[in-house]
């Protein structure tokens, strides 16, 4: 936890309200998200019990499995929800845009994408797992499910891995937007209960924040938002209602269970979408807009594998592919807290309690020095910043600035409260810097280190060139043979 992020939880508990820990939105909100909010049965890694699902707060709509351990009723369960989620999906691809690209073949890109907004980080877990369970299956043979099933568990996988990447807004836990953006009074651990975490935020006339939290300690009157029940609820209605189905299989007893478990959902679902109001009361930040275009190539490129026909996504990726995604991730994560921290102050405070970054005012500055001499003369303007902020940088770093972006300084010299920065890049092409390329004396400035810029990806080998000493070349992995006690983990 920063200093900013602690000071911002102990004013939250002075105040009896949540703190802003920023002043923009940093995460993407579709016009038209899907709300999932998933429940596993208690005891069971990845058994479903039920989803409530929808894009329109006043229609959810819910799917319940009666009897959990009954492997036709999941597969059942599993066809029902590809149902709702793939014509959802599937919808998002038809209106393209084709994009050119410097040295190399335009591509088509979906104009929109889906977004699946789930109560917390266990629902979204919970997805991921729904989907390594159900994309192996086949549709013909022994065991068969419907064609549908296959193809939901590759999107649900896909969705609980692009949630992994930093930035991305394709499967958002509403607890962890709620938390980039808010500071209460309550642990890290306690900002999972949603509940707690709205009261927090947004507590109702004449309750302080502490008081809705409190109050939605209780599941009575706030059930878990997934993907576990509670479990009172589950001993005392839950069970006798399965109990019951088993008994009789009759419609009467499978209404009883989707009764009790419409009981547990409801509450969680009006959260889910007061959560999006919430954050949709916030502006958008101006690299959510980049990030979210991100996504939609990403979308866009696996709608175009499941339509060539590629394998399920393996169980575990081999050497070079995790690797290469390990990549990915460090460079998103570089990326995406350059663009937090330049497009909002309150991220950028926090960098400047560390020495990371320092803001000032510009006491001196050359436009149009330059160093070397004929063809190897470059312009290299240098400028003073007088700052107050602790400066921990040294000399020879790279820094960024978010009044400049795609400009880079080098840091000179630091003593007395005064930096000197030798300006490397982003002044134009010419003899002499573009106007305004260079900051005047007297303007105010912020630089950190922090830079927004293009990373090559590592040379990696081809799959099949994997030396012995990472396991050799991946092995094929077809679908796996099914099995009537295979269990859903």
């Amino acid at each position: 936890m920063s200093t900013l992020a602690a000071l911002a939880r102990l004013r939250a508990v002075r105040t009896g309200t949540a703190q802003r820990l920023a002043t923009v939105r940093h995460c993407h909100l579709s016009d038209r998200p899907m709300v999932l909010i998933p429940l596993r049965m208690a005891g069971e890694a990845a058994a479903p019990l039920a989803v409530m699902a929808g894009t329109d707060p006043a229609r959810p709509r819910l799917l319940v499995v009666p009897q959990p351990r009954d492997r036709d009723l999941r597969f059942g369960f599993a066809a029902e929800l590809a149902g709702v989620l793939l014509p959802y999906i599937e919808g998002m691809q038809k209106a393209t845009e084709t994009v050119e690209r410097r040295g190399a073949e335009p591509y088509e890109r979906s104009v929109d994408a889906p977004q699946i907004i789930v109560p917390n980080a266990g629902s979204a877990a919970f997805v991921r797992m729904l989907g390594r369970s159900t994309r192996f299956r086949r549709a013909e043979g022994p065991y068969a499910v419907h064609p549908s099933v296959p193809t939901l568990g590759r999107w649900l996988t896909y969705l609980g891995q692009r949630a992994q990447h930093p930035g991305s807004s394709l499967l958002l836990a509403a607890t962890e937007a709620l938390s980039l953006h808010w500071a209460t009074g309550q642990s890290r651990l306690e900002d999972a209960n949603l509940a707690s975490l709205v009261g927090w935020i947004d507590p109702p006339a004449g309750m302080s924040g502490a008081q809705a939290a409190r109050e939605a300690e209780d599941p009575l009157v706030w059930p878990p938002a997934g993907p576990a029940t509670d479990p009172g609820f589950d001993n005392e209605v839950l069970a006798p209602a399965i109990r019951a189905y088993e008994e009789t299989r009759s419609e009467r007893a499978a209404a009883r269970v989707r009764e009790a478990v419409r009981s547990q959902l409801d509450p969680v679902w009006r959260l889910v979408w007061r959560a999006v109001g919430l954050l949709e009361a916030l502006p958008a930040a101006p690299g959510v807009a980049s990030r979210w275009e991100a996504d939609r190539g990403s979308f866009s490129a696996f709608a175009a594998q499941l339509a060539e026909g590629a394998p399920p996504q393996p169980k575990r990726d081999g050497a070079v592919g995790a690797a290469s995604r390990l990549a990915r991730m460090e460079r998103a994560r570089s990326s995406y807290d350059a663009q937090r921290a330049y497009d909002d102050a309150l991220v950028m405070a926090e960098y400047r309690l560390t020495g990371e970054a320092f803001a000032g005012t510009v006491v001196a500055a050359e436009p149009d020095r330059a160093e070397g001499e004929g063809r190897g003369r470059k312009l290299r303007p240098l400028v003073t910043v007088r700052t107050g902020d602790p400066v921990r940088v040294a000399p020879g770093t790279r820094l960024g600035t978010p009044q400049r972006r795609g400009q880079q300084a080098e840091v000179v010299s630091v003593a007395g409260g005064e930096v000197t920065l030798k300006i490397v890049k982003g002044m134009g092409r010419g003899a002499s810097a573009t106007p305004g390329a260079v900051p005047e004396v007297g303007e105010p400035v912020c630089y950190a280190a922090l830079l927004e810029e293009f990373q090559p990806p590592p040379a990696l080998p081809a799959p099949e060139d994997t030396p012995w000493t990472h396991g050799g070349p991946p092995p094929e992995n077809p679908p796996e043979a099914e099995s009537s006690e295979e269990e859903w983990s």
